[in-house]
């Protein structure tokens, strides 16, 4: 589906799968298989709106944990186990997600796009490393609501990623330390309070 070194907009590789998705079921597997170099930004970006959503958060910050440390150790695509790879999933509501996501991302394209290059291997594993940090966050603070800052995060650096857009892949990398610092104070503060009282 896509040729190693060509740049593909995210919208485009969601439409192209959607069109050529089989009848019936579709499986990581079959997904990976198109997307290859391009795995990593897509399937993060799909986990991350599942981890935004309640009730399946713990789920997609589970499967996140795969892809975020696989860049971080400089593989070049996703390998999940086979018995995750084959699951199947209901093409109609494959289907649907990417229906309602890609004129959204049509829409972002606008203003993310390829601009101020970043080293490929050193990115990847950068990348890997921020979202890995969100995802452990995400996965240890299980309170209601206390799941979206880090699954936008996590979906807006890997959309960054898969664009290309060097200049707000590293804004939101920015960000995402900020985040991570102020959680950390804060909980850290908190904690010496309470040793006070």
């Amino acid at each position: 589906m896509t040729q190693e070194g060509k740049f593909y907009p995210a919208s485009l590789i969601l439409q192209q799968l959607h069109d050529q998705a089989p009848a019936g079921a579709v499986t990581l597997q079959w997904l990976m298989g198109r997307l290859r170099q391009q795995s990593f930004g897509i399937i993060i970006l799909i986990l991350a709106i599942a981890a935004a959503a309640p009730g399946v958060s713990i789920l997609a910050g589970l499967l996140l944990l795969v892809p975020s440390f696989q860049m971080i150790i400089g593989f070049s695509e996703i390998r999940f186990p086979q018995w995750i790879a084959m699951r199947e999933l209901p093409t109609r509501h494959v289907g649907s997600v990417m229906g309602r996501a890609i004129p959204i991302l049509k829409y972002l394209e606008r203003v993310i796009y390829p601009r101020l290059a970043t080293p490929p291997g050193t990115t990847r594993r950068v990348v890997g490393v921020i979202i890995f940090v969100l995802t452990i966050r995400l996965l240890l603070a299980p309170l209601p609501l206390s799941n979206i800052v880090p699954a936008i995060l996590i979906a807006f650096i890997s959309l960054t990623y898969v664009e290309q857009d060097g200049l707000l892949l590293i804004l939101g990398l920015l960000l995402a330390c900020l985040f991570l610092v102020f959680e950390t104070g804060t909980i850290w503060q908190l904690i010496h309070n309470v040793r006070i009282s």
